[in-house]
């Protein structure tokens, strides 16, 4: 197997409880987030990770009903379950997506595959040119392996890349660079009850007005030019305030 995607998911999260599973336009967030990552040409398996947690039952019922796999693990090192589950399927590259972003685009993933040169470790949005609910990271089984065996800090067991992103000088790092122009300001990402509001309403005109559930992000940057008021309703909010929170909160953990 060369590439497989693991989509990140749970339903604790605290500030927008059972966000992946709230109903998203006739379907689970998740399960929109699913169908979306599977237009790609160029992945072998997509996947869901998520915790032991009894809560997150949900989620594993989901999934069997779509035929997906689920990987389960620890709730707060999240980097162990990404670990133990890539080490069953031994894929060259594990690409690493979060449920909360219903709004992902396939094409992007693809043409992130298509610019990864062979020796990179690591492929991210670095810059992050595009809109906060794109994000995609592709890593090499290697570089995940490397991570695993030594993270001692409590942010980068729970945040997967940040052991890697933090040694440049050790990893091939790669930036993925929006092909048509910054858009970063944006927000589609889905953690707060006013992400969803933004959301829900892309969905709305695309899916239910237009039929059309596989919009792209330009279909949606041109939608919100039209729409304006929408970007507006979830505009206080800032980039990565969960790894911010969890590196003021760091500790060294025993592995």
């Amino acid at each position: 197997m060369n590439y497989l995607v693991m989509i990140q998911a749970r339903c604790g999260s605290t500030r927008l409880p059972n966000k992946v599973l709230k109903d998203l336009c006739g379907k689970p967030a998740l399960r929109r987030m699913i169908e979306r990552v599977q237009q790609s040409k160029r992945v072998d398996e997509v996947m869901v990770v998520t915790s032991i947690e009894k809560n997150n039952l949900p989620i594993l019922k989901l999934c069997a009903e779509l035929g997906v796999r689920v990987g389960t693990g620890s709730e707060e090192d999240v980097l162990d379950r990404f670990y133990q589950t890539a080490k069953l399927l031994r894929p060259e590259y594990v690409i690493r997506l979060t449920a909360d972003c219903p709004c992902f685009d396939a094409e992007l993933l693809d043409l992130a595959i298509d610019q990864m040169n062979p020796d990179t470790d690591y492929m991210g949005m670095l810059t992050e040119s595009f809109a906060d609910g794109l994000d995609l990271e592709i890593m090499k089984s290697s570089a995940l392996e490397r991570a695993w065996k030594e993270s001692i800090h409590s942010f980068e067991r729970e945040h997967v890349t940040q052991f890697i992103l933090r040694r440049p000088e050790e990893f091939k790092l790669q930036n993925f660079e929006s092909p048509i122009g910054p858009f970063g300001e944006y927000r589609w990402t889905v953690d707060e009850a006013e992400d969803f509001e933004v959301v829900r309403r892309i969905y709305q005109y695309f899916a239910v007005e237009q039929g059309n559930e596989f919009f792209g992000y330009r279909d949606i940057l041109a939608y919100l030019s039209e729409h304006p008021e929408v970007s507006e309703i979830n505009r206080k909010y800032t980039r990565n305030e969960g790894l911010a929170k969890s590196i003021r909160e760091d500790r060294i953990v025993s592995v």
